[in-house]
This record gives structure tokens, C-alpha cells and sequence, in this order.
């Protein structure tokens, strides 16, 4: 009969494969919420394309989409026109270095375009931008 000693146990070892795992699921957990905190404010839209177009750094802003069928949002939220001014104004007490970005369709009528970047400037917003795609992209 064999009796085991007690100094005859294995040594303890570190186990690669589940620490792997843990890895990967932190990475893709990571990965995950990172591209949930990018900011996309405006609607899709077709955007009229630009050469001269440069890209503006988005914080403390919102965005004013008109779309192809005329409608107005302000930030996904649809706005009637006659209460844009008034949530801007709203805005801008709360911040008075705010940018206002308008994206556009490219099909909207110019008309509700104008209409939106004066009730802008009525607000007395003065940084505002008017979003475009590079021909560049365009082309794709």
C-alpha cells in the first residue's frame, strides 16, 4: 500500500485561459460604452456636400435638423418653428457660449433653412455652424 506524503501535493499554478477571458470581456465591455458616449445630437439627413467644409468641435452645442419633408427637431426632439426662438432663447440663459449646429437635407427646401438660421440669430445666438459632407465623402 502507498501512502502519499503530505510534501508530494502540486504546486499551485496561475490558470491563463479563464484570465483571458476576463480580459476579453473588460475590452469588449470598454469598447461597448465607449461608442455609446459619442454625442450624435442631429437627425440623419442627406447633407448637402462642401469643399470647403471643416470640422468644429462639438461641446456645449445643439443641433437643428430640417429634414426632406420640412420638419424642424431640435436635438431628435421635434419643434414646432413658432417655439424655436423661445427654446433657444431657454438655452442660451442656461449658456451663454452655445453653438447652434443646422444640418439640412439636401432636398429640404432652402426657404425653412433661412427660417431656422434666423430664429437662431433672433435668439442672439451668434456661433452658428451649417453642416456638410465633404465632396470627398460624397463620392463614396
Amino acid at each position: 500500500m502507498i501512502i502519499p506524503l503530505p510534501t508530494s501535493r502540486r504546486r499551485p499554478r496561475i490558470e491563463i485561459i479563464p484570465l483571458i477571458d476576463i480580459i476579453f470581456f473588460l475590452l469588449a465591455t470598454f469598447v461597448m460604452i465607449s461608442l455609446s458616449m459619442v454625442r450624435n445630437q442631429g437627425l440623419n439627413v442627406n447633407l448637402p456636400t462642401a469643399q470647403s467644409g471643416t470640422s468644429q468641435d462639438r461641446s456645449r452645442s445643439v443641433t437643428i435638423t430640417v429634414t426632406e419633408t420640412q420638419d424642424v427637431y431640435l436635438d431628435k426632439e421635434r419643434i414646432n418653428l413658432n417655439g424655436l426662438t423661445e427654446s433657444l432663447k431657454a438655452l442660451k440663459a442656461q449658456d451663454p457660449g452655445l453653438k447652434v449646429f443646422i444640418n439640412a437635407d439636401a432636398k429640404a427646401l432652402f426657404q425653412s433653412a433661412v427660417k431656422v438660421l434666423d430664429d437662431v440669430r433672433l435668439a442672439g445666438i451668434s456661433r452658428v455652424a451649417i453642416q456638410t459632407k465633404g465632396e470627398a465623402l460624397a463620392a463614396k
